[in-house]
């Protein structure tokens, strides 16, 4: 498949489903997998102090750090599926302004939310379950990695959804790919070899940094290369020139999908803050087991983001069939992945938790302690992955046909109304393992209403009466 406007426009239209949805899911994937590699290396090699206090402190700093995906969901996913509506309608010359809005509206959400960081961090962290053992470490890495390099983050994953979007999956790959690599060989460079001992997690902030800004500019590059023969552009006097209605648009999906994101971090800002309180210990295992069970969902993810574009242009097209067919692929690989990483979690929890954390070096009592709770944990919530893809799978489909309405409230009814009060709940009857829990009962009770959403939808949309109408 090569870069020609022609053959980006059969890959929507006539490419058979598996192998379009193959040839955008699967470059996203491995980026998906990369970019988890490199989150995890973090873990991973601080790990290998084994220092549980710093593990908790990057627990605690991945808290403030994931927040920034909403702003690249507000915009990425926001403009890039209007993007490939638009395209889907032959709009392309609307398609460039909502990308070039997009872009420029990455870099001042970006830039905001470094300057809301930096002046409340301290109040922050403590909110967050902070102590004092962790609270050095915790501001060196939410430093470097949030209020200096919050730009490079936010639109590089920008980029990536736009590229994505106009069936670029591969190059938006390689440019998350590359900095994710990039990453993994800055770590023990930095961690072990040029800074001094007890600076590992400044190393491993530092390496994430300089990876980040990599693949921020691979990326802004290509979409300049791009623009040319593709509905992108970052010309700012396109942006400016956005007309009312696309913006209206862009925020009716990008809002409720950076609130999506949101409500997610906050409910692991709720989850941490409750594990804190059972000690250090279990806070580690908990950000382990995160790390952790990051691998089916991000595989899912690449997956559910490879329908997006497919789904949102055919249902601007009208080629129902075509997007039915796209959301039945979607369904069936998603599960598989889930189904299979469930039966591996189970067997190897306690084989898969110590790879982050050693027990030769450091405390081994602590860290012996740590894995053992984080192996109960993850063998908790790995029951969770198949109505975890269900709802993922839920959510990308309503945000490429454009229904903020209910991705908005799917979101906030699977993490308000059922994940944090079952945090409550569950924690009080049973503690720690409860808390670890309550994920299953959430995701589980999110899948139902998600399974109400849908089918409210097609009734709505695709009956012989909705479609003549």
């Amino acid at each position: 498949m090569n870069g020609s406007p022609s053959a980006k426009q059969e890959l929507f239209e006539t490419v058979p489903v598996p192998k379009a949805l193959a040839t955008l899911a699967i470059p996203t994937i491995i980026s998906q997998l990369i970019n988890l590699i490199y989150n995890m290396a973090d873990t991973i090699y601080i790990g290998m102090t084994g220092d549980a206090y710093k593990t908790a402190a990057v627990t605690l700093a991945f808290t403030i750090y994931i927040m920034t995906v909403s702003f690249a969901n507000l915009f990425g996913i926001g403009g890039g599926s209007l993007i490939a509506r638009l395209s889907g309608m032959g709009r392309l010359g609307d398609a460039k302004k909502v990308s070039a809005f997009s872009f420029y509206g990455a870099i001042g959400s970006a830039l905001a939310y470094s300057l809301l960081i930096g002046v409340f961090l301290n109040p922050i962290l403590n909110l967050l379950g902070a102590s004092p053992a962790t609270m050095g470490f915790a501001r060196q890495y939410v430093w470097l990695v949030v209020i200096l390099g919050n730009v490079p983050v936010v639109l590089s994953m920008v980029c990536a959804h736009l590229l994505r979007n106009t069936g670029y999956s591969k190059q938006a790959s390689i440019g998350l790919s590359s900095g994710g690599i990039l990453n993994i060989l800055l770590d023990p460079l930095f961690m072990f070899v040029l800074l001094p001992k007890g600076m590992e997690v400044f190393g491993a902030a530092l390496a994430t940094l300089l990876s980040n800004i990599a693949a921020c500019l691979y990326l802004v590059l290509t979409i300049k290369r791009v623009s040319s023969d593709s509905p992108l552009s970052i010309r700012f006097s396109d942006a400016t020139a956005i007309r009312k209605e696309n913006l209206h648009s862009l925020f009716a999906v990008g809002i409720p999908s950076a609130v999506l994101t949101g409500l997610f971090d906050v409910a692991s800002i709720f989850l941490n803050s409750l594990m804190a309180s059972h000690g250090d210990l279990e806070l580690a295992a908990i950000g382990i087991v995160m790390k952790a069970e990051r691998l089916p969902n991000a595989i899912n993810v690449g997956i559910c983001q490879g329908m997006l574009p497919l789904v949102a242009y055919n249902y601007a097209s009208g080629n129902r069939d075509r997007m039915n067919k796209t959301i039945r692929t979607t369904r069936l690989s998603g599960l598989a992945v889930a189904v299979v990483s469930l039966g591996l979690f189970e067997v190897f929890a306690p084989q898969i938790v110590h790879v982050f954390l050693s027990t030769s070096e450091g405390n081994v009592v602590d860290s012996t302690a740590t894995i053992a709770f984080a192996a109960v944990f993850l063998r908790l919530r790995c029951t969770a992955s198949v109505p975890q893809f269900l709802n993922y799978s839920t959510s990308f489909f309503l945000q490429a046909v454009g229904d903020g309405r209910d991705t908005l409230l799917h979101a906030v009814v699977r993490e308000l109304v059922f994940y944090i009060p079952f945090m409550y709940l569950l924690n009080a009857l049973l503690g720690a393992n409860g808390l670890a829990g309550a994920l299953v009962a959430g995701e589980t009770c999110g899948a139902v209403f998600a399974s109400i959403l849908l089918t409210r939808w097609k009734k709505k949309h695709l009956t012989p009466e909705a479609t003549r109408a």
